[in-house]
């Protein structure tokens, strides 16, 4: 089945009063050393990276994308390319990135945008951020990755069914009709947007000089995350942690995420 190469979740709304609309920050800190901006899986929403606003130091000031189509955001149409999508996120964030250091952290289709929202920021801009995590996310040109693009010829309920064996989707959700068709139509909208992106084309002229950290789940189909390596002229390395496609909702692997990053941000930052 081709969408089981599809790696997503789906976290039901949970919007944070007063936040801005493409970007949530529900822990601001205006003194922070550096910005952490977190991109989630296809999918998904921006809960549970909101909540590590509050488990990094006071030196890091953790945002959160959310894209058209989920929570707040909800009655927009869903964005039909990447052009679209990186328009969105830097409109937003450029202000902001201009002023002071900042990081990306990118989880499955999350690693892609965030890729994306980087070369964009560095060709345009003459910005990049002073490290690049990249997680769970199969390298662009792999077998794996190139097999993404069939998802608009699964059937809902193979979608449905892979989405219960990658984990991380709360059973009651899954039980919920409505939520389950939003999922799925999510999903659809949200994988075939890296369609519409020339990874091979954007790989050969723009390379980063940051550092690149990959991370994966052990226990999950091999990445070929060593390509992803070829982005930079910086450090790179690559961790494999317990657990499948959502390891890092599991505690302890997040209480190692939050430590190596804030490690490697404190490093870049000084």
């Amino acid at each position: 089945i081709l969408v089981t190469f599809v790696p997503f979740c789906f976290v039901f709304c949970s919007v944070f009063p007063g936040m801005e609309k493409a970007i949530v920050r529900p822990f601001k800190r205006p003194n922070a050393l550096c910005r952490l901006i977190c991109f989630p899986w296809a999918g998904g929403a921006t809960s549970h990276f909101a909540q590590w606003g509050k488990l990094f130091s006071s030196l890091i000031e953790v945002s959160v994308v959310r894209l058209p189509g989920r929570e707040s955001r909800v009655k927009e149409p869903f964005a039909k390319d990447m052009t679209a999508v990186v328009n969105d996120i830097t409109n937003a964030l450029l202000k902001d990135l201009q002023e002071k250091p900042f990081a990306f952290f990118g989880h499955s289709f999350g690693a892609y945008i965030s890729y994306a929202v980087a070369v964009h920021l560095k060709e345009k801009h003459g910005l990049e951020p002073i490290h690049l995590f990249l997680s769970g996310a199969y390298a662009p040109h792999s077998e794996a990755f190139l097999l993404m693009g069939k998802v608009n010829e699964a059937k809902d309920e193979d979608i449905l069914e892979h989405v219960k064996f990658l984990g991380g989707t709360p059973s009651e959700f899954l039980k919920n009709e409505d939520i389950k068709k939003h999922l799925i139509l999510t999903v659809r909208e949200d994988v075939s947007i890296l369609q519409t992106y020339s990874f091979e084309k954007v790989e050969r002229k723009t390379i980063f000089s940051c550092d690149v950290t990959c991370f994966d789940g052990s226990e999950e189909t091999v990445h070929q995350a060593e390509a992803w390596l070829n982005i930079t002229r910086g450090d790179t390395s690559i961790y494999s942690l317990p657990g499948g496609h959502f390891y890092l909702l599991d505690p302890s692997n997040e209480i190692f995420l939050i430590k190596h990053i804030t490690k490697c941000i404190e490093n870049a930052a000084l």
